[in-house]
């Protein structure tokens, strides 16, 4: 939790005036048992004196209305404060998240960073909140009680120094046990957020296979381990309240009976007695607020723990390091091999190849061959463990991100579209395109009869994840994406799937005929959609089998002969 403090700098004042003005409102009501202690002996002494009764009752609702000014006060500066603090802490989560390698997203998972940027960021706001306002107030008032106590009488404030002492082992020893169960609990909120993500996006795939009641089964489970570690580290901070109420019922039972014999024997007098029992009574009630509070910053250590974790990670992406030998052609991969995370297996071995400025790539192979690993090698989305990847003469570690990817039009083998207008989709590739630019993205990309047969045009409002357009519609309007900012280098990832040979065929003729003469890879299962590339790479079980044009690789290479064959006879059927 201490490293997370940084992110309360630019809300120092509040994070001051808060706790001040809690102490305010705390000390005025330190002082309302003492004002109570002497209406009871003026009435007790005889004296009668209603004006001496009225003007202490009005010292008791000025220091009421003070105290709530205060306290509205500190509320305000402390959830000022706690919502900047979450502010601040989620642009850095995201700003991590999104400086994190491929590989480190996917160890991490969807579900664990959604809930990290939600759940746990929430749980630490609200830990932050609660401490700014009770931190200092519980405590002050528990020990100026026992200060005031002291003041009356010694062995009364013994009394509450002692019941002090054994509160403080029961709170801290039940936060000591708690903070494990609670990172346990979060632990099992990350199953059920990535159960209940998998459900939601594969709902249709679930449907198809009959399998919903296997997928509630296996989610009832996951949501019942959910269940069972909560209720049993609730039942572990429910023990704080009982407990708290045991040793202050006991304390005030003290209280009282020693009192009542002081009395007596006159050492004390009513009004003291009733300011001992308040006293005890506010201490009660500020340790039912600490036992909150507690419980609130238990959860708070394990989420800010959790996102502790996240924030120093450091990216795993290479930086930095150039090419031995700088490469006459435009791309080059020289002794590329990939390995993701500890896999034994490389999904990637020794990979070689040149492509030159303008050409055209084919990749095609068998499910995990590595194709989509090998294109993800071009905007450094992975490392290569050995061997170089080298883009105009530099190694693509050296090259700075940004400045790489701006050179990439990167169309991933699934089609996302975000929430907005069809324009502000196509001004992701380029800011201030123009409507004329993305109309010519649209037309090069075979998408023009998709804005015609939209009423808004350009500013046809697209849903989130582009769900009110087809799989085919998404293909082409994410290709025009990419084709807005003309890049150097065109990535296209399997993203024709879902068009038909002749769509898919202009959409081949037109980026031939793109003025700007991008280096085209084209990774795809079809073999029509790779023949007329200048050069087809085959790999197999990350091994590169082929490389050639259609009609080389037809005559020498298995592996390219019996797709292609398949695939014709399947059509000619």
């Amino acid at each position: 939790m201490r490293k997370l403090l940084k992110y309360l700098k630019n809300y120092k004042a509040q994070s001051v005036l808060a706790p001040l003005f809690k102490l305010l409102e705390a000390s005025f009501e330190l002082f309302v048992p003492m004002v109570v202690s002497a209406i009871i002996n003026e009435i007790d002494a005889g004296n009668g004196s209603t004006s001496y009764v009225v003007y202490a009752c009005l010292i008791l609702v000025a220091l009421g209305v003070v105290g709530l000014i205060s306290a509205v006060a500190a509320q305000y500066f402390a959830a000022k404060a706690a919502v900047g603090f979450s502010k601040e802490l989620r642009h850095d989560l995201f700003d991590k998240m999104q400086s994190l390698s491929y590989s480190q997203i996917d160890n991490l998972g969807t579900g664990k960073m959604i809930t990290r940027m939600t759940s746990d960021v929430n749980q630490v706001q609200s830990g932050v909140n609660l401490v700014l306002r009770l931190f200092m107030r519980s405590p002050f008032i528990v020990f100026g009680a026992m200060v005031m106590a002291f003041l009356i009488d010694t062995f009364a404030g013994g009394v509450f120094a002692a019941s002090i002492a054994v509160l403080c082992v029961v709170v801290f020893g039940i936060m000591l046990i708690s903070i494990p169960l609670y990172k346990k609990v979060q632990g099992n909120l990350d199953k059920v957020t990535v159960a209940t993500r998998e459900t939601l996006t594969g709902a249709r795939v679930l449907r198809a296979f009959c399998k919903e009641e296997d997928e509630i089964s296996s989610y009832n489970q996951k949501n019942a381990e959910l269940t069972k570690s909560q209720r049993f580290v609730c039942k572990v901070s429910a023990l704080m309240n009982p407990l708290t109420y045991a040793i202050i019922n006991a304390a005030i039972i003290a209280l009282m009976y020693t009192g009542a014999l002081k009395f007596n024997a006159g050492s004390l007098d009513r009004g003291q007695v009733v300011a001992l029992y308040n006293y005890m009574s506010q201490i009660l009630i500020e340790l039912i607020k600490l036992a909150n509070l507690i419980i609130t910053v238990t959860k708070s250590f394990a989420c800010a723990g959790r996102i502790n974790e996240i924030l120093e990670m450091q990216p795993s992406l290479k930086k930095g390091e150039r090419g031995d030998v700088a490469s006459a052609s435009f791309i080059e991969f020289k002794n590329v091999s990939v390995n993701y995370g500890n896999a034994t297996v490389n999904a990637l071995d020794d990979i070689n190849f040149t492509v030159e400025r303008g050409q055209t790539v084919g990749i095609i192979g068998g499910t995990g061959a590595g194709k989509t690993t090998l294109v993800n090698m071009l905007p450094h989305f992975y490392d290569a463990k050995t061997g170089e990847v080298l883009i105009d003469g530099e190694n693509v570690n050296a090259i700075g991100d940004e400045a790489l990817r701006d050179k990439c039009g990167i169309v991933p083998q699934r089609a996302i579209l975000f929430e907005g207008t069809v324009r502000e989709n196509m001004q992701w590739g380029l800011n201030d395109a123009t409507d004329e630019e993305i109309y010519a993205a649209i037309e090069a990309a075979q998408a023009a009869d998709v804005i015609k047969s939209k009423d808004g045009g350009l500013d046809e409002i697209v849903e989130q994840g582009g769900k009110n357009f087809s799989g085919g519609q998404r293909q082409r309007l994410t290709i025009a994406r990419a084709l807005v900012k003309k890049p150097d280098i065109l990535i296209l990832d399997d993203s024709a799937s879902a068009l038909d040979y002749a769509t898919d065929a202009r959409l081949r003729q037109s980026l031939k005929k793109l003025d700007y003469n991008p280096t085209v890879f084209i990774v795809s299962q079809r073999t029509s959609s790779i023949r007329h590339a200048d050069k087809i790479i085959v790999l197999d079980g990350g091994k590169m089998v082929g490389l050639g044009t259609h009609e080389e690789l037809l005559k020498n290479c298995d592996i390219y002969r019996e797709i292609h064959y398949s695939q014709f006879e399947k059509e000619g059927a």
